[in-house]
């Protein structure tokens, strides 16, 4: 009697409904949350918006204005304090184990849900039944699992459910997805790309390039990487149920200009996070020719201290690091060159009261010095900045 249910099935066949079931609700929290509620980057049909309404509703009990003011504020204030989870500041154990918790501290936070819960559905169903009877969805699951599963398959099969969003979301994403990884963008904050193939968590183990272009509907950039939520929104679009708004821009690059124009520096800051990354390589390259220099006054511990720290911004570095890295670079004239022409060239896109001539001419200078540098990275990367264009 304990087993029965509607369907008896083998242990595979439970588990491949587990599976099943929480990839819909992983689908859910990353096309309709996610991408379409928190970042406006695709608009959604009635049919599949209240479907992923419901199934959340059903499967995680979470309130979709709760979740969208959390997510919008961890985008706002990435890697600080006021960030409601950053493994940076309190840890990863802390985040990976009790991002949920996290969650639910955050939600009850009126200011946030003010600030940053704004145009998240508040009609009848919102108001009377999803946001009051929040944990009466979760209750309904479970009474559905039973019948359709028994009692003991059933409610695993529930306890899955309810524990799949907030590990893999909660503590994953958010822990892991700012702690290890690799990165295609040197954003300023310390996302990662879990993975590149975005299958288990529908596309969000690609988080590093979500932070870049945080507008986009596609989470996938590089050819190797794949985004299944992405597969799915094209399905949705194919079926008239989705409407792309905008996705991650493609460089275009043509012949060098011999003179900065205005096409030239909007598409620099248009592309930053691709120039950032070819910039990143070249200096790269120019550590690994700097590193048997500097081997004979550093010992490994800080050469390998050294590379790490190369990608960071100096202003975001402890006193103590930034003392540290100040030193170091002291010891390669070339290192200390590229590092602070990088710095420079981060200021083109940073908060700035210049005027777009005053750009295009800090922009000029900016490849005028790298060609005259002597450096042979640095002339070559000036050559593929004249070539971006809009």
């Amino acid at each position: 009697m304990l087993f029965s249910g509607l369907f008896d099935l083998s242990w595979w066949g439970y588990l491949l409904v587990v599976l099943a079931l929480t990839h819909v609700t992983i689908a859910a929290v990353t096309i309709f949350l996610h991408r379409h509620q928190a970042h406006r980057a695709l608009d959604l049909g009635p049919l599949p918006s209240h479907f992923f309404r419901l199934w959340l509703w059903l499967t995680t009990g979470m309130v979709t204005k709760e979740w969208t003011a959390i997510h919008r504020k961890h985008h706002a204030k990435c890697e600080t304090a006021e960030d409601p989870h950053s493994p940076q500041t309190l840890g990863l154990n802390r985040v990976l184990w009790g991002g949920v918790f996290l969650y639910v501290k955050e939600s009850r936070r009126a200011e946030t849900m003010e600030r940053y819960g704004h145009g998240t559905p508040d009609d009848w169903l919102e108001r009377h039944i999803y946001t009051p009877g929040q944990k009466l969805g979760i209750v309904l699951m479970l009474a559905i699992d039973i019948a359709l599963f028994g009692l003991v398959p059933g409610v695993l099969i529930w306890g899955m459910q309810m524990i799949w969003i907030p590990f893999w979301a909660a503590g994953v994403i958010n822990g892991i997805g700012h702690f290890w990884g690799y990165r295609n963008f040197a954003s300023s904050d310390a996302s990662t790309n879990i993975v590149p193939w975005g299958i288990l968590i529908g596309g969000e183990e690609l988080h590093n390039n979500h932070h870049a272009y945080a507008t986009s509907a596609r989470l996938s950039n590089k050819w190797y990487e794949f985004d299944i939520g992405w597969f799915y929104i094209r399905l949705l679009e194919m079926l008239g149920q989705a409407r792309v708004k905008k996705v991650a821009p493609t460089p275009r690059l043509t012949r060098a200009r011999q003179t900065i124009d205005l096409d030239n520096l909007q598409a620099v800051i248009t592309h930053r996070y691709d120039v950032m990354a070819k910039y990143m390589k070249s200096l790269r390259q120019i550590y690994r020719e700097e590193a048997g220099k500097l081997k004979a006054s550093l010992d490994a511990k800080a050469l390998k201290s050294l590379r790490r720290r190369l990608g960071d911004d100096v202003e975001t570095l402890s006193i103590q690091d930034r003392r540290h890295l100040e030193a170091v670079l002291e010891k390669s004239s070339r290192l200390f060159l590229v590092v602070e022409m990088r710095r420079e060239l981060a200021t083109l896109w940073q908060r700035s009261t210049a005027s777009q001539e005053e750009l295009i001419v800090r922009l000029q200078d900016w490849c005028r010095r790298a060609e005259e540098s002597g450096i042979r990275q640095l002339e070559e990367f000036s050559q593929r900045l004249r070539s971006y264009a809009i």
